[in-house]
């Protein structure tokens, strides 16, 4: 019978570990560095798992180039050694007795079930995931305590956290509980190869995509011949995403309502958001669900 699911469940404090040091052989690139939603992925990573840790570890190679972050960084004292070798050196260095592993290229970290897992480790050394029918050792609650057994792994060259689970008290929390969090199984998406890459920015793009209704005034709805245009913009986007997608849809407004820059508006044209306030600057923030008037300066006030 599967346990009860509380999301709200009490988890202890924790430590997070961020595993960066591994080889990108497949990528053909340092993943932790890839460009993602405007920032190196490292960097995205460790955002993510700030509001619920105050303690993140990132476990690097020796030499390796990674930014600057709000995080105690460590590099591994032999290079390569496989996530056995990143988790005895993030558990060294965490500050908390309980640490939740992941690497540096799960972009898609899920709080909630993050939280539900540590709430699981009261009475267990390991909490790991079983998603697709694979124990998920790069998404788990490690306890301090298996360090001594984690280094004997690695003095005799077994570099896989696997073989850890059935020597300590290890709670496997399967396919049910994690749809409960996660129905897709996101959190367990890696970045391998240049096609997972594109596939996790695609998706990341989806799922964050600003999407907005500009409805036109005056001369710009005659020009335009339209009154309403509903427009799907990139995640962050600002009111200058508004203009140069206006732009490639109507592209009469150019030269018009918007300027050759595709960027802002002409003189004598002004922007509503939601009927409240009028924007000042192209760099503002939209929202999804904003509704975006433009109409000419004079007509606003």
């Amino acid at each position: 019978m599967m346990p009860a699911i509380d999301p709200r469940g009490e988890a202890p404090r924790a430590t997070a570990i961020v595993l960066a040091g591994g080889r990108s052989s497949r990528m053909g690139r340092p993943k932790a560095l890839l460009p993602f939603d405007g920032e190196p992925l490292i960097v995205h990573i460790v955002a993510a798992l700030k509001p619920r840790f105050n303690d993140v570890v990132v476990v690097a190679a020796p030499g390796q180039d990674l930014p600057a972050m709000p995080v105690t960084l460590v590099r591994d004292e032999v290079a390569f050694q496989g996530p056995v070798g990143g988790i005895s050196y993030g558990l060294r260095a965490a500050g908390e007795e309980v640490a939740f592993v992941t690497s540096c290229d799960s972009a898609f970290l899920n709080v909630e079930l993050i939280s539900y897992l540590l709430s699981q480790v009261p009475e267990h050394d390991v909490v790991v995931p079983r998603w697709a029918e694979r124990l998920q050792p790069l998404h788990a609650v490690y306890r301090r305590g298996v360090l001594p057994r984690l280094e004997e792994q690695l003095a005799r060259g077994d570099l896989r956290p696997v073989h850890l689970f059935e020597k300590v008290r290890t709670r496997e929390v399967g396919e049910e509980e994690i749809r409960r969090f996660d129905p897709e199984g996101w959190s367990f998406f890696n970045m391998n190869t240049p096609e997972d890459y594109a596939v996790a920015v695609e998706q990341w793009e989806q799922r964050h995509s600003v999407h907005c209704t500009v409805e036109l005034f005056g001369v710009a709805r005659l020009v335009a011949s339209t009154r309403e245009v509903p427009l799907t913009l990139p995640p962050r986007a600002t009111f200058a995403h508004v203009f140069a997608a206006l732009a490639e849809k109507l592209p009469a407004l150019v030269g018009r309502v918007i300027a050759s820059d595709r960027m802002t508006l002409i003189d004598g044209y002004a922007c509503n958001v939601n009927g409240v306030e009028f924007v000042r600057t192209p760099a503002a923030a939209v929202n999804s669900g904003d509704s975006i008037m433009i109409l000419s300066a004079d007509a606003g006030g």
